[in-house]
């Protein structure tokens, strides 16, 4: 299999270099070729396989230079028991016949990240032996609150990686910050930057293309990759945990072999939903890809206009992992569906130099056909907290509760029946406040409180990564303005 730019496809790379390289040097994301498809009793027979086999199985098909003994090893450490609560990894929670909730938070840091995170550094060093690097690589992360922690907590100690995350000052929830700033390990750093999360994401693609920069690095032994999701060794485990879900929903007998399933995923870089349109691609038969937003909906209008404007006002919303004004992986939706790096290469022009673009009235038709746009605001999301766990006894944090709504939408717009998979991106107890806020309880003192306040109304124990944080020393309090990120990439390589 080999990967090209979304902005150039005639230089190829192979799956190793793409997920070393990260980002392609033309600003590109690197994406393979084609898509492969699924052989075509693939689902039964993975239907009761464990989520590590299903793991392997699925990546081999991109990876074909890595054995399968190698995607086994890391699989099975990615996913071990010391590192995810259940033995399922990726439960699929039943609400009702037509509503299933695939809960993406039971690993490490308690949220959706880890499902990609924790193998990604597999596949990097894996990836860094079959090139024969012998830099080190430093991995520049820009994050909205939980890309930050599963990425720090991924490359922890890992050889020959050194790891500067860098999160919005005041962006993201205090738990999210906790989680990062105590953060333990030698190869880790952690930076805040006055601004938004696009201001830090557009840091780090400026970092990435800085030619001057890279040869001043490469001279002392360094180089940049990425553990956001640009890089493609984080799509690529993302798409397993919507093929394990089908396969779950399979083995319980809740569909029959074929019967088409809707996604709804609450995304702000589109990436989770991406790997969901990836895996359609492969042969899960889902039907329809329901796109959550939050009150910056910039995707919910593109999906319906076809015009993407990243200029507007950006709002701070009690779902921080979501408030992104500008979607980098929508760009490999666009060459996808293009196949024409020009096309994509002038809407990025476009997006770069004027902020927004429109595509064509082809492509719109193409993205309707199998995507739908929905969102909401903070305070419908906090409704639908209380409204969910008081009809199932069930818990949700906002991104998720995002999700319930535009699901509700959806079916209130469509009267569209079929059997719903909703995507559940972090553990309630991440944002305790707006949690309790949604079950009518006034929230009261800092974060680590709200935690036992949440457990306490709850009877739910607080997961043991975030009861921890209590015992747990700040080892980081750098902030630098967004035009200074370069000078704390330096500082950290000094």
């Amino acid at each position: 299999m080999q990967y090209i730019s979304t902005r150039n496809k005639d230089r190829q790379h192979s799956a190793a270099q793409a997920i070393v390289q990260g980002l392609a040097q033309d600003g590109g994301l690197l994406t393979p070729v084609y898509i492969p498809k699924l052989p075509r009793r693939a689902l039964e027979d993975l239907k009761n396989m464990s989520y590590q086999q299903r793991a392997v199985y699925v990546m081999k098909l991109f990876l074909d230079e890595f054995s399968v003994k190698e995607l086994t090893d890391y699989a099975n450490a990615a996913y071990s028991l010391e590192k995810f609560d259940t033995p399922a990894v990726a439960p699929v929670h039943r609400l009702d016949r037509e509503t299933h909730c695939l809960e993406l938070w039971h690993g490490p840091t308690c949220a959706f990240k880890d499902m990609a995170l924790q193998m990604l550094p597999h596949l990097l060093t894996g990836s860094l032996t079959k090139l024969e690097e012998d830099k080190t690589v430093c991995i520049l992360v820009a994050t909205s609150g939980d890309t930050g922690k599963g990425a720090l907590e991924g490359f922890r100690d890992v050889s020959r990686t050194r790891i500067l995350v860098f999160y919005p000052k005041d962006g993201v929830s205090q738990v999210q910050q906790l989680q990062m700033v105590t953060q333990e390990g030698g190869n880790v750093s952690v930076c805040a930057v006055v601004g938004n999360f696009d201001d830090a994401q557009s840091g780090v693609k400026q970092i990435f293309s800085d030619e001057e920069l890279r040869v001043e690095l490469a001279k002392r032994g360094y180089f940049f990759s990425s553990a956001n999701s640009i890089n493609w060794g984080r799509v690529l485990p993302q798409l397993v945990y919507y093929v394990s879900a089908y396969c779950d929903l399979l083995r319980d007998g809740e569909i029959e072999s074929g019967q088409p399933i809707n996604v709804c995923v609450p995304t702000g870089n589109f990436g989770n939903i991406l790997a969901a349109y990836y895996a359609r691609e492969m042969g899960v038969p889902i039907a329809r890809l329901i796109c959550a937003s939050n009150q910056n909906n910039v995707l919910t209008d593109f999906l319906r206009t076809g015009i993407y404007n990243r200029g507007r006002t950006f709002y701070q919303t009690c779902s921080p992992s979501m408030d992104i004004l500008i979607s980098s992986n929508l760009e490999r939706l666009l060459m996808s569906l293009t196949q024409s790096d020009q096309e994509v290469r002038d809407y990025m022009k476009l997006l770069n130099q004027q902020g927004s673009y429109q595509v064509s009235a082809r492509l719109l038709e193409k993205m309707q056909r199998l995507f739908s746009g929905y969102y909401c605001d903070d305070q419908q999301t906090k409704r639908v907290i209380g409204r969910i766990y008081s009809q199932f006894d069930y818990l949700i944090d906002p991104h998720t509760a995002v999700a319930f709504d535009a699901l509700d939408q959806y079916r209130q717009e469509t009267g569209d029946t079929t059997t719903a998979l909703v995507v559940s991106t972090a553990s309630p107890f991440k944002f305790c406040d707006s949690v309790l806020e949604g079950l009518g309880i006034p929230p009261r003192g800092d974060g680590l409180d709200l935690l036992d306040a949440l457990s306490e109304r709850t009877g739910m124990h607080v997961p043991a990564p975030l009861a921890g944080l209590r015992d747990k020393k700040v080892r980081f309090e750098q902030v630098v303005e967004k035009d200074c990120m370069a000078d704390a990439v330096r500082k950290l390589l000094e």
